[in-house]
């Protein structure tokens, strides 16, 4: 029995081929999820449809996985949806009642997450909704966030620290005359931890501390980038357009109210420790219920916040695992064809984009070690290799 609790106490990492396998699949699920949750996006579609689509397919998907395994793996949902508009920064995905569509013109930031077995890949992605190619300052913002993804990506690598990261993704953005979203925090991830401690700030400022840390092997990492064409400090502009929360497993209190107890309760079995929609909850009694829940810290909800009318905004989210033969990003979505006003001539950006992304040389599609995990027949590294880099000079090849 002991050598089962010894079992339980030991952290999986991607030194074990199960752990990669899985996040491959997720991963893998995703990157189709993005593709028809795309598809979806039309003038006058309502977002919260969308969302929705996006939700059971990752259910649906999720769920024909490991079913028949003798201990029941959890696996589906990790973020809900996200549907964001223009101005909107991020976490809108709203109740069934919203009747808020889609328009022409429109820069959606598309933001989702699933898991097998508590291991999570995430992604978002930004798109214009129109024809043709993206120019301006939308191409502006959505080329900052890319060009500052895969530098990101090249710099979020073992014996690198996480201050460097910060401060390259300033350069980056600069160079577009774009702001880097402040308050945008790139999480470690662990088995069903979707904000570990180790932490890349996006913008470090007095405010906002983290303590300093070094990437290592065998770590995985969700690099979330949001740029703006306005300042980077976005407001809460309406509370009640908040409806994703995430279960604060370290805080008890006694609920008063009856609704409060029921919704909680409700939450502790379907949620308990991933974030959730409140659309998944009875939408009256859960609106009331909700309130005491964060009000006391039970509940750690995910704002929607918003940029001043008229800017434009950018997200691009990917997850990256740090193998031992270098970094492997296994969620990722091709971009529109962007015609930026701005280039990149920074020598230091230029230098960073042209570093690899693996240690060792790249083969062909064979891997010539058996290393561990590598011979697996694993059809999820279909991932395609990078947002479409046509004007960022970041192309892997």
């Amino acid at each position: 029995m002991s050598s089962d609790d010894e079992r339980e106490e030991v952290e999986l990492d991607l030194s074990s081929p199960d752990v990669v396998t899985k996040y491959k699949n997720a991963a893998e699920i995703i990157n189709k999820a993005l593709q028809l949750v795309l598809s979806e996006c039309k003038p006058k579609a309502k977002i919260v449809d969308v969302c929705e689509i996006g939700d059971s397919f990752i259910r649906e998907q999720t769920g024909n996985m490991y079913k028949n395994v003798k201990k029941k793996i959890e696996r589906g949902v990790a973020f809900p949806t996200c549907i964001s508009v223009n101005n909107v920064v991020g976490h809108f995905s709203p109740l069934a009642s919203d009747q808020t569509v889609m328009e022409e013109g429109d820069i959606l930031k598309i933001d989702m997450g699933c898991h097998i077995d508590g291991f999570i890949a995430v992604a978002a992605h930004t798109h214009v909704l129109q024809e043709g190619p993206v120019t301006g300052r939308a191409a502006d913002v959505i080329a900052a966030a890319n060009t500052a993804a895969e530098v990101a990506l090249r710099l979020v690598r073992p014996g690198k620290k996480n201050k460097d990261v910060t401060e390259a993704l300033q350069k980056v953005a600069a160079a577009y005359d774009c702001k880097i979203v402040e308050g945008v925090l790139s999480h470690q991830l662990k088995q069903f931890v979707i904000d570990g401690n180790k932490v890349v700030l996006s913008v470090s400022n007095p405010d906002t501390r983290v303590d300093d840390a070094e990437f290592e092997e065998n770590e995985v990492y969700a690099i979330d980038i949001v740029t703006s064409t306005g300042e980077g400090k976005p407001k809460l502009v309406d509370e009640k357009q908040t409806t994703i929360y995430k279960r604060a497993v370290d805080k008890n209190y006694h609920l008063k109210m009856k609704a409060s107890r029921f919704i909680f309760s409700e939450i502790s079995q379907k949620f308990p420790i991933l974030p959730f929609t409140a659309r998944a909850l009875e939408e009256k009694r859960g609106r009331l219920g909700l309130v005491e829940c964060v009000n006391h810290d039970l509940l750690q909800p995910y704002p929607v916040l918003h940029e001043k009318p008229g800017d434009y905004i950018a997200h691009i989210k990917f997850t990256v695992l740090l193998m031992p033969n270098g970094s492997d990003r296994i969620t990722s979505h091709a971009l529109q064809e962007l015609q930026p006003t701005k280039t990149i001539d920074d020598p230091e950006i230029k230098a960073w984009l042209a570093l690899g992304t693996k240690t060792k040389k790249k083969g062909g599609g064979k891997k010539k070690k058996g290393k561990k995990g590598d011979n697996k027949p694993d059809d999820s590294t279909v991932a395609e290799p990078m947002d479409s880099t046509t004007n960022v000079g970041a192309s892997q090849e």
